[in-house]
């Protein structure tokens, strides 16, 4: 199984889990440049960077080009393409519109994918932006999520690699606030039904389950760690996977 995470443009390289892929995100008010920086320093780490490009936190194109070009100078050589959760600061307002730009020629691209739902858009708007963007797509990176049937039904659903968003160690009161923010509503049901496997999932094996019953239609994971990074490095270690 291959296993990627996320960090910020401050985070300390030096506690990542021996893991290839990184995801480095650009928040809403985040400064590109400090973004395709950090994609360098993991270059030079030998990781795999995979810095956000979220539309919505992009001016125009001229800022578009520069951010890409910094990528590429750096060493980057793929990008997660997203809508982003704030209101646009330009004309980009949806992950198509940055695509349809061609800007990203010689990248490999994953896009966000919604199993259940989105606080930000309907489930049409979701299911129209997803045929839009599969042409431009080579992956596909889900929400975190803790029920495990939308996930398989999604899955069946792609004509590309689907990477399934999970959690690292987390409480319960912050899993529910996570799931609400991202809008995991089949999740928040799940944690409120299932007590006590909820439960059970705050000890440091908790993707395990899940991992387990989805592993057959993927390989693939995204650790969302938000902000857990050494209990999610001590977990990926006493399981085995790095």
């Amino acid at each position: 199984m291959n296993f990627s995470l996320e960090v910020g443009p401050h985070t300390d390289l030096d506690t990542l889990p021996p893991v290839k892929d990184v995801y480095i995100t650009m928040l809403p008010g985040g400064d590109y440049k400090e973004t395709a920086q950090k994609s360098g320093d993991l270059v030079k780490k030998g990781f795999n960077p995979v810095p956000h490009f979220p539309a919505r936190s992009i001016a125009d194109e001229t800022q578009l080009k520069d951010y890409i070009s910094r990528c590429k100078d750096v060493g980057a050589k793929q990008a997660l393409v997203i809508g982003g959760s704030r209101d646009p600061i330009g004309k980009f307002d949806s992950s198509i519109q940055i695509l349809e730009t061609g800007f990203f020629d010689g990248i490999k691209i994953g896009i966000a994918g919604h199993p259940e739902g989105s606080p930000d858009m309907s489930d049409t708007e979701l299911e129209k932006a997803m045929i839009d963007k599969k042409p431009y797509a080579d992956y596909i990176v889900t929400q975190w999520l803790l029920d495990s049937q939308p996930i398989v039904d999604f899955i069946s659903k792609q004509s590309v690699p689907v990477h399934v968003g999970i959690t690292g160690p987390m409480k319960i009161s912050s899993l529910i606030k996570f799931a609400n923010i991202v809008g995991a509503k089949n999740s928040i049901n799940f944690l409120k039904s299932n007590f006590s496997k909820a439960l059970d999932l705050l000890k440091p094996k908790d993707p395990n389950e899940l991992i387990g019953k989805v592993k057959e239609f993927t390989g693939n994971f995204h650790i969302y760690t938000f902000g857990g990074l050494k209990e999610t490095n001590k977990w990926l270690k006493e399981n085995g996977y790095v």
